[in-house]
């Protein structure tokens, strides 16, 4: 049991207001991302819409260590939208088979660091890119719904926002930049318009990884910040959508879970005589084969990628996961998988009382009918 995802990368030409006083070059990416179905068949997709096979992610350095994907997702082009403001949008979708759907709105950032400040503070609280993502995912699965398997009727979301500074005037090393703006990083990091507290900004530094002198990730729970190239930060930004993606369907188990062990425990309110735990055996059948699709679904998800010996890929991931809550809901996740499986190994049991008392009282029942003719027949 699997769900099917896909990444629209848009980009967006304007220009900004402050450009020729810029001194920070680079974009702002706003990544939605919905749980549509359990599986989506790659293959008959590719027959259906075309499309081709998503390049592995390239890293950072030279050594013979990447980032592979176990299943690589098909792209296809986006067709061109425009916004009411007048921006013309061109992207691509990336199709997964794993489980959810990730749209990025992509806009190339010239200004300063107040303009990245205002301009992660409106994209972060003020503008609604969900309403515009998710009737350009549906209309594309509409046209392939056959590749579906169990498409979900209620889709769940997740949205995180990237701002990739590519180019700063002068070309700081990352340990400068965090000297000299690590307050404005730590404002683009949380969405803020405000200057965070010493304390709080120490705070959102913490999350930070470097791989070369130049290049930094700051990593928050709902938005990060890189300053690195373009070719450096697009493996940050696959980790970060694959950690996010993890989040959205660790979310899903959680809700499927948090179902299954309602309906378990109102079964049991039901089910309290001696014939009635009888026809638990049923309920306690279809409970062990959700619990194997879970467990199915898990795995699946968490080696969507592997890392082969690049530990900083490796590391990078982990702290993107932690920072936007894959391991709590994991966590969460694994203490109600191990509720049913107390729930199925009770319901079990109680089945097994039941039959137990039911071959006794057959036992009982055959003997008493022996004894019954044995003294009939004396009497006759």
């Amino acid at each position: 049991m699997r769900a099917a995802c896909f990444t629209i990368r848009l980009n967006v030409s304007t220009a900004s207001p402050s450009t020729s006083a810029s001194v920070l070059k680079g974009s702002v990416l706003v990544l939605i991302q919905f749980d549509v179905c359990e599986e989506l068949r790659l293959d008959q997709l590719r027959s259906v819409r075309g499309g081709s096979i998503q390049q592995q992610p390239s890293m950072k350095n030279a050594a013979p260590a990447y980032v592979r994907y176990e299943r690589p997702p098909v792209v296809e082009p986006l067709e061109a939208i425009q916004l009411e403001s007048g921006e013309r949008l061109e992207g691509e979708i990336k199709y997964y088979d794993y489980g959810v759907v990730s749209v990025i709105f992509q806009l190339p950032f010239s200004g300063d660091w107040s303009n990245l400040v205002h301009l992660a503070s409106r994209w972060v609280w003020d503008l609604d890119f969900g309403s515009r993502a998710e009737p350009l995912v549906r209309r594309r699965l509409a046209e392939c719904a056959d590749a579906m398997v169990r498409p979900y009727s209620r889709w769940l979301s997740e949205d995180y926002f990237i701002f990739h500074v590519s180019d700063a005037s002068g070309s700081p090393s990352a340990t400068v930049l965090i000297r000299e703006h690590g307050h404005e990083i730590a404002q683009v990091v949380r969405g803020d318009r405000v200057k965070l507290s010493d304390g709080e900004c120490s705070e959102v530094l913490h999350s930070q990884l470097s791989y070369y002198a130049h290049d930094v990730t700051v990593i928050g729970w709902n938005a990060a910040f890189l300053y690195d190239s373009a070719s450096g930060a697009e493996t940050a930004i696959q980790l970060l959508e694959y950690a996010n993606s993890q989040l959205l369907e660790f979310r899903h188990y959680d809700e499927l879970l948090t179902e299954i062990l309602d309906r378990a425990y109102k079964l049991l309110e039901q089910k309290t005589g001696v014939l009635a735990r009888w026809r638990l055996a049923k309920s306690a059948r279809n409970l062990h084969t959700t619990l194997l699709d879970v467990a199915e679904l898990t795995e699946r998800a968490d080696t969507a990628i592997k890392f082969l010996s690049d530990m900083f890929a490796a590391r990078l991931y982990r702290l993107a996961a932690t920072k936007v809550g894959v391991p709590d809901y994991k966590e969460l996740v694994s203490r109600k998988v191990k509720t049913a499986e107390d729930l199925y190994n009770y319901m079990v049991d109680q089945f097994n009382q039941s039959r137990a008392f039911f071959l006794e009282f057959t036992v009982v029942l055959i003997l008493l009918i022996e004894l019954f003719f044995l003294f009939r027949g004396k009497t006759l």
